[in-house]
């Protein structure tokens, strides 16, 4: 009986290995890295992490093993492989005297002695003494200084001619590494972060009560462009605050007689042409500040900028340098934005527009129906948001793919058309339902629900992420913010139709 019941076990294990043994695999393999990454104590002496995907065959880590150390001799690389995942990665660093090369390389900005001046200058070997913690190796540099440097030396790291890697055919003088990342030999390049630091962060900005956000330590340790962002959005949270209240006391103050709503939202509008400009100009003065502050007030806004690792084309000569690129002609990507990326984003809207249409409807019989709680009525405006929030994810990647096919050289351009396509697209999504319950259904009380749905679902439901960056007292500015307006929208939208004779 022993020996029957053991041969059953084995059968059903066999099958369940046929039926699930390749996804059991992975999911444990995903446990056990994950438990084993929480667990993980951050690696010293590392501050740029390659990591590559499980097929990868040692002729291709030791052939960029030997391009980087050729190509970047000032790194230093160790070829760690993981415990669980058995991915490789390559754990990189360098030394401080190399980092002082490199600064000097990138035209980086350090601050200055007082006896010398003071303020920030670009960083220069020969005269490295007038520069502040110069002799501290390790406050001389942030991490984030120190990676900087570091993926510079990386992304420009060149090919040299007739350099071939499988079937990749790099060009002479092609960034290898962007390249690599692009063809998914590389998995990932990312830094790596310092817990010490995290957790000083974690006590003063994310835990921190109504206190400013330590924007320098931010700098130092994510960057410029993550501390700007911040700033941006620290000084645009506090600057709701007076739009908020002033439109609250007014909105106490409207009586119910047509004349003072009226005046009420002439004072209102008036003043918000006032908040704005002086809003404008009060974060350009910030933002130079800023800048000032963090050594990119002098940056040249534009640059040499090397082609995107996903551009394709044609092998030429180029007419200008006379070394070999790329080409793609402009009539294909013209050819291509005309006949099916224009065709597809109106596709799109006329599936948005007809999902609106499902959605009201549906709230018409909801509404018909006197024996249904009233409750309900809520749902069609629910699974509108819902709709709107969907068909915002799907958009965007077709955005991406249509982006990708119309194949810009530039990432600049790049970047530029999805904004055009994500931005139109995003705001017929959001606003179209409003736009014909408002000026064509001419429904104010549903047109204040929807605007209180959609306003909820696009500041705290679906991007609760972004809020919980913020710390407690942008947070609770915010909230503050976001009710107040939301019953200020609702009125200025009222008393806007009650003047168009809605």
């Amino acid at each position: 009986r022993r020996s029957h019941n053991l041969i059953l076990s084995l059968y059903y294990l066999s099958f369940l290995d046929k039926l699930f043994g390749k996804r059991l695999l992975q999911a444990r393999h995903f446990i056990m890295s994950r438990k084993s990454w929480l667990k993980m104590v951050p690696t010293e002496n590392c501050d740029i992490l390659m990591t590559f995907p499980d097929t990868i065959d040692d002729h291709t880590l030791l052939w960029l093993l030997n391009q980087i150390r050729v190509g970047i001799p000032q790194v230093s690389i160790q070829v760690r492989q993981h415990k669980h995942t058995q991915a490789n990665a390559f754990f990189i660093t360098t030394t401080f005297e190399n980092l002082l090369r490199g600064a000097e390389q990138m035209g980086m900005h350090k601050n200055v002695k007082p006896q010398f001046g003071g303020g920030m200058r670009r960083f220069s070997c020969e005269e490295d003494n007038i520069y502040e913690n110069i002799e501290s190796e390790l406050c001389f540099f942030t991490s984030q200084e120190r990676q900087s440097i570091i993926k510079y030396w990386l992304d420009n790291l060149r090919a040299k001619q007739g350099e071939v890697l499988h079937n990749i055919h790099f060009l002479e003088g092609q960034p290898i590494i962007p390249e690599l990342i692009a063809r998914g030999v590389i998995q990932q390049m990312f830094p790596l972060h310092e817990q010490r630091i995290l957790n000083q962060l974690m006590t003063s900005w994310v835990q921190a009560v109504c206190e400013r956000q330590p924007l320098d330590d931010i700098c130092d340790y994510f960057g410029v462009k993550i501390a700007m962002y911040f700033a941006w959005l620290g000084f645009y949270t506090n600057s709701m605050l007076y739009p908020a209240v002033i439109g609250f006391l007014l909105w106490m103050l409207a009586e119910a007689d047509q004349t003072s709503q009226d005046i009420c939202c002439v004072v209102f509008a008036l003043f918000n042409v006032v908040w704005a400009t002086l809003f404008l100009e009060r974060w350009k003065r910030r933002e130079a500040e800023l800048a000032y502050r963090w050594g990119t007030l002098d940056t040249p806004t534009e640059s040499l900028e090397e082609p995107r690792p996903q551009f394709r084309g044609v092998k030429r000569c180029s007419p200008i340098t006379g070394c070999e690129e790329f080409y793609y002609p402009p009539w294909k990507r013209a050819l291509f934005r005309w006949l099916v990326s224009l065709p597809i984003c109106l596709l799109c809207l006329c599936f948005v527009f007809l999902a609106m249409l499902l959605c009201l409807e549906l709230q018409e019989v909801v509404m018909e129906i006197q024996e249904l709680p009233s409750i309900t009525r809520f749902i069609p405006k629910i699974l509108l948001a819902m709709t709107v929030t969907v068909c915002d994810e799907v958009y965007k990647k077709i955005a991406y793919w249509l982006n990708d096919m119309e194949n810009y050289r530039l990432q600049s351009a790049y970047e530029n058309n999805l904004i055009i396509k994500m931005v139109f697209f995003e705001f017929i999504n959001s606003y179209l339902s409003l736009f014909y319950i408002g000026f064509y259904l001419k429904d104010m009380e549903r047109l204040k629900e929807v605007t209180t749905v959609l306003f909820i679902k696009s500041n705290f439901i679906f991007k609760c992420p972004n809020v919980t960056l913020l710390n407690t007292g942008h947070r609770v500015t915010l909230l503050l913010s976001a009710i107040l307006s939301t019953k200020l929208i609702n009125q200025r939208i009222f008393f806007s139709c009650r003047q168009l004779g809605y």
